[in-house]
């Protein structure tokens, strides 16, 4: 149990690279200043199965040895001093500008009046308390890793950038195609021949944690160019039988493309609480099925995604304006040189509040989960590309973006807009 220190957490795919990639994804932000420790831990029995020898799992021991060894030797591993309260621990403008966006949506949309005629609600009701009005549902057949390759393709395209100049896909996602991860996928469809690609897990903040991890490794020099990918497909997991969540969620897909120098990321905040995760989580819920010798094993079984509104309410509207001024910090401006505000689209009100607590006209605000509903990892990307193509962001405009969610989770950072208008 670490107390009063800066805490983000997040799961990566796949598995049977998770550690070397963890390690390294540590590394960058111990080398970077973002942190004087860090623990990385595998959750999986893979890695001791037949997929990796025993020579090879020897290796990886020592390889790990050594670089806890690099961690100890280039921190020092001192606990920092105890603060008042969670702060990132220098000035944290990254090398690597956001040249453009892409997105992709489910052609099928499903109206809050047709979720009436099966659930007990009302258009009125939902679209009151959350302003939401429609949202994207996947249909059977259709592969949410298909539209993260769209929204990523799109942002490719409109980078100027080479496939093979990309050296790094990231997706954002807790809904794979593919339970071991769709980055490698996404990253073969667009042909990023030269890339590697993983998947990160953390709910709605994933897609700025994504952002911040690709600006590490654009920072240390690893890479000259990344795809960041925010995909999730919602529908799959809410229980359509539950007016509280099913009116919330939806499908899609949003995604930038960035490369190393330019204006920068001004700066970045992120955090996480174990303690409140039972307050929006998706639980594994097995069933028992019997080997042999009373030894038995579990196997998936139905689950959907349980919410406690009203608290996520309270944790959002108190949490986003703490992290937002702590990235702003760290940008060293104010909400006065903001443009725009881009935030998770999970709910209107809950942006009203944020914008009452800094003093911000929610005319400020970016706003699109009236056709969306919350797309999770995908609604900040898709927001953007949403605002581009309207004409609303323009070139040089600096924006303040914010994911929360589940976790609890949440972060914020800081970016200069160099893209071009989209038609």
């Amino acid at each position: 149990q670490t107390r009063n220190a800066k805490l983000a957490g997040a799961s990566l795919a796949p598995i049977s690279v998770g550690i070397p990639c963890l390690l390294f994804i540590a590394l960058l932000h111990l080398r970077n200043g973002y942190a004087v420790a860090a623990c990385v831990q595998s959750h999986s029995a893979a890695h001791c199965s037949s997929s990796i020898s025993m020579p090879a799992m020897r290796r990886a021991r020592r390889w790990t040895v050594a670089a806890a060894m690099f961690i100890t030797c280039t921190t020092g591993l001192q606990a920092p001093a105890i603060r008042q309260a969670p702060r990132t621990l220098r000035h944290a403008t990254l090398d690597s500008t956001v040249l453009s966006c892409g997105a992709s949506r489910p052609k099928t949309a499903l109206s809050n009046v047709e979720i009436s005629e099966f659930v007990d609600t009302s258009d009125e009701w939902i679209s009151q308390r959350t302003g939401i009005r429609s949202r994207r549902v996947l249909q059977p057949g259709e592969s949410i890793a298909d539209h993260a390759a769209s929204a990523a393709q799109k942002a490719l395209d409109r980078s100027g950038l080479d496939p093979a100049d990309i050296g790094l896909v990231i997706v954002a996602t807790s809904t794979p195609e593919d339970l071991f991860g769709d980055a490698a996928n996404v990253a073969d469809q667009c042909g990023c021949k030269n890339a590697v690609g993983f998947d990160i897990t953390a709910a709605c903040s994933g897609f700025l944690f994504a952002l911040v991890t690709a600006s590490q490794f654009l920072e240390s020099g690893t890479y000259d160019a990344a795809l960041v990918v925010g995909a999730d497909a919602m529908s799959r997991w809410v229980d359509w039988g539950d007016r509280n969540t099913c009116i919330l969620f939806g499908d899609g897909a949003g995604a930038v493309a960035i490369k190393k120098g330019g204006a920068g990321l001004l700066g970045f905040s992120m955090g996480s609480n174990g303690a409140g995760r039972e307050k929006l989580a998706l639980p594994y819920n097995g069933n028992r099925l019997p080997l042999i010798g009373g030894k038995s094993a579990t196997v998936v079984g139905p689950r959907a995604m349980l919410m406690e509104g009203r608290s996520v309410y309270v944790f959002a509207a108190t949490t986003v304006p703490r992290v937002l001024r702590e990235a702003l910090e760290d940008a060293h401006l104010t909400v006065d040189d903001v443009d725009w505000f881009l935030l998770h689209q999970a709910n209107e009100r809950i942006l009203e509040a944020v914008a009452d607590r800094i003093g911000v006209p929610k005319d400020k605000f970016i706003i699109n989960m009236d056709e969306n509903g919350n797309t999770s990892a995908a609604s900040i990307p898709l927001a953007l590309d949403f605002a581009v193509k309207s004409g609303s962001v323009k070139k040089g405009d600096v924006l303040a973006c914010a994911g929360f969610g589940a976790g609890l989770s949440w972060g914020a950072a800081i970016f200069r807009w160099e893209g071009e208008l989209l038609q």
